[in-house]
């Protein structure tokens, strides 16, 4: 069974991102979760938010994607989760990744933000990506 456009892109995401030497050494460890585990142990990187939508064409089939990566932190201060943040960004941005049963036309970074949590107690860093797909 061929997996959706959504499934393909997310576990494509994951899989660079663990392949990425420096990412797993700066996070330690291979802390990239489609949804952080209890008590997780910090900084690791969580899939939130992600929609999709048709962009076809009247030739072409496609969907757009919008995917939002997490990178939390209890460190003082977003210098962390924003190293890591950036270092996310270059796994990612403008990258050809494999998908199954699906073309990755282009993947970009759109926006990355930092922002304090749960009564200051963490650090947030958000990259939003933006990609377009379309079946094989």
């Amino acid at each position: 069974m061929i997996a959706s456009a959504d499934i393909s892109l997310r576990r494509a995401v994951r899989a660079r991102l663990l392949a990425t030497p420096a990412l797993v050494a700066r996070l330690g460890g291979a802390r990239v979760h489609d949804e952080a585990p209890r008590g997780a142990p910090q900084p690791y990187i969580a899939f939130a938010q992600s929609r999709s939508r048709d962009w076809s064409t009247m030739t072409e089939r496609g969907q757009e994607h919008a995917l939002t990566l997490d990178v939390w932190s209890e460190r003082t201060g977003a210098r962390e989760a924003l190293e890591i943040a950036v270092l996310a960004s270059a796994a990612l941005d403008d990258q050809a990744l494999v998908l199954e049963g699906h073309t990755l036309v282009n993947l970009q970074v759109r926006e990355v933000e930092a922002a304090r949590e749960n009564s200051n107690r963490f650090v947030r860093a958000r990259l939003r990506l933006r990609a377009i797909t379309e079946p094989k």
